[in-house]
């Protein structure tokens, strides 16, 4: 039998991870974040390649014992769907919210976030988008194809916003290494 090591939600924060307790953003700026999202960029992204990078995050997430819900979408379609032991049925709302609005402006939901709170306000406030329809927090972002555009999307949740998001980023990177 496999036994996983679930992390505790109340557990502190490392303080090398790059951000300090209480932020939800972390030291992330837009600038930041367009130069990883151009960085992420792929030259293409086949239904093998989803089931692929679906694949790697799984293995990474079980390998690092994450509670987490994967999803690979590619071209409207899903793609791939990993629950991980411990993971809370909240996070598959969450992920249906994540989509929504990496879907409606085609940026990771970090780089959505950290746009609205660089103007001193919030993605709710400034959009008047429903937070029971809409979530701008970390762990989703479009997948990229240079010279096409957006024709996927990669998301997960169960982690702190900013540890969904970095384990995309490592996860995306790991892919264009591969």
């Amino acid at each position: 039998m496999l036994a996983l090591r679930i992390p505790h939600a109340t557990a502190p924060r490392d303080p090398t991870r790059g951000y300090a307790p209480g932020m939800t953003t972390g030291d992330y700026t837009s600038a930041a974040l367009n130069a990883e999202a151009a960085e992420l960029e792929l030259s293409s992204f086949s239904p093998a390649q989803a089931v692929a990078l679906g694949l790697l995050a799984t293995d990474r997430a079980i390998t690092e014992t994450l509670p987490i819900v994967i999803e690979v979408h590619h071209l409207g379609r899903l793609a791939y769907r990993a629950v991980l032991p411990g993971a809370l049925p909240d996070s598959d709302d969450w992920i249906v919210r994540k989509r929504r609005t990496v879907e409606r402006y085609h940026r990771s939901t970090l780089a959505t976030k950290v746009k609205y709170e660089e103007r001193g306000t919030t993605f709710h406030l400034a959009t008047g988008l429903s937070e029971l329809e809409f979530a701008a927090h970390g762990g989703g972002m479009p997948i990229v194809v240079s010279s096409v555009g957006v024709v996927g999307g990669f998301y997960a949740s169960g982690l702190p916003e900013v540890e969904d998001h970095r384990f995309l980023v490592q996860c995306l990177r790991d892919l264009r290494g591969a």
